[in-house]
């Protein structure tokens, strides 16, 4: 990997901050750097994509592959081609004229910033490693999206409630017969359109709290003041932490739940700021991210050509 070699100040420069590792960030650093911009990645870990046992979603991968063995080949890529990439957490960020100022370790300086900081699951109460184990096979799931297929005709659990937990049990109905939906925190909150709703559908329902979730051999159990529940997986509908605190510093527009608003070229409203992944409203899925990556980095190699033409100097 290339040094990040600071100045005398502690200062290093580039052309391209980008703010996060994971898919979107990524997939637009392997694109800035092979536009001959110097780039630099900071990453504090803990992308979504890294906490993935198998995506059998992924395009070009038809037996699956990990999210942290996609993520690793993504890193590698990236750095092969002259991107800089660094651990750390960016927690503050500020514009001197027409540059861009953070702290993450040493000073970076950048042209332009690429925020792809993406979310954080709300998780139930549970160990974290328990939590991880259960997540490694597959008796907790994030994502219905992602691997509702791999639920097909199983007995299912969906602990929330309200309009997340409604509209998640109702899109796994359309995988299995057995969907029970868990109130986490006490009884219900439900509409009676939701109510007819779940209804129609066959969706069980269990009033909460969830006094435990725990592994049960090859089962989930989940405790509650009606007894134990156990099923083959359970999936937390509990909302997600945006990452979009960066942004706000600098005044960017951000939706009424956080996510950053940008333009068709993933823009946001300050300039020179970008934005992609799942920070960002929209899908939250791997090919998305990915896609909305190459998108904000041309989108940054044109705009930093309209500032100042990019010119290749003749190598001896």
């Amino acid at each position: 990997m290339p040094a990040l070699a600071p100045d005398e100040a502690g200062t290093a420069t580039a052309d391209v901050l980008v703010i996060g590792g994971g898919p979107a960030g990524l997939t637009a650093a392997i694109y800035l750097a092979r536009f001959h911009l110097d780039v630099i990645v900071v990453d504090r870990g803990g992308s979504r994509a890294s906490l993935i046992p198998l995506t059998r979603n992924h395009a070009g991968f038809p037996d699956g592959i990990s999210g942290p063995d996609l993520v690793a080949r993504m890193r590698n890529q990236a750095e092969r081609y002259g991107a800089r990439l660094i651990p750390g957490e960016v927690t503050a960020i500020e514009r001197q004229g027409t540059l861009f100022s953070t702290t993450a370790g040493l000073r970076i300086t950048a042209r332009v910033v690429l925020l792809a900081t993406g979310v954080s699951n709300n998780r139930p109460a549970m160990d974290d490693a328990k939590h991880d184990t259960a997540l490694a096979q597959g008796l907790l799931r994030y994502c219905p999206v992602c691997d509702g297929y791999e639920v097909t005709d199983k007995n299912v659990a969906v602990i929330g409630t309200g309009v997340r937990g409604t509209r998640e049990a109702l899109f796994l109905r359309s995988y299995t017969e057995r969907v029970t939906l868990i109130a986490s925190e006490g009884g219900h909150d439900l509409s009676d359109e939701e109510l007819r709703s779940l209804e129609a559908a066959g969706v069980a329902r269990v009033d909460g709290p969830t006094s435990a979730i725990a592994i049960d051999g090859e089962a989930i159990r989940v405790t509650t003041p009606e007894g134990d529940w156990r099923f083959d997986t359970a999936y937390p509908a509990l909302g997600s932490r945006i990452h979009s605190e960066l942004a706000r510093q600098l005044g960017a527009s951000t939706s009424d739940d956080g996510c950053l608003a940008v333009d068709a070229h993933q823009r946001t409203d300050v300039p020179g700021l970008y934005a992609a992944g799942d920070v960002v409203f929209g899908l939250d899925q791997i090919s998305h991210a990915m896609g909305e990556g190459g998108v904000a980095a041309t989108t940054i190699r044109n705009d930093l050509a309209e500032r100042q033409p990019l010119r290749r100097e003749a190598r001896s």
